[in-house]
């Protein structure tokens, strides 16, 4: 995991508001985005780690409340991160 959080400031890139931006609720849904494609490898591998899949769970339902909040505010930008993400909703 250490490797795919090194690449982390490469990854959203591409999401973020302005220079500075490490906040906002788009580099968070990024971040997040990028935590669970890490989390369903590691249970390709291992298929018996239920500690790991709760947190998997936490992290999808933290997801789902940051877009659900972002299609309220900003409609632009929601549209804009599922086609960057692609993530289907």
């Amino acid at each position: 995991m250490t490797k795919k959080i090194l690449n982390k400031k490469k990854f959203f890139s591409d999401v973020k508001n302005h220079e500075k931006d490490v906040g906002s609720s788009e580099v968070q849904i990024a971040i997040l985005t990028e935590r669970i494609k890490y989390l369903t490898e590691h249970f390709s591998k291992h298929k018996k780690d239920k500690h790991s899949f709760v947190g998997l769970s936490r992290l999808v339902n933290k997801r789902k409340r940051l877009l659900d909040y972002l299609s309220r505010t900003k409609s632009e930008n929601y549209k804009k991160i599922l086609e960057k993400l692609n993530i289907r909703k």
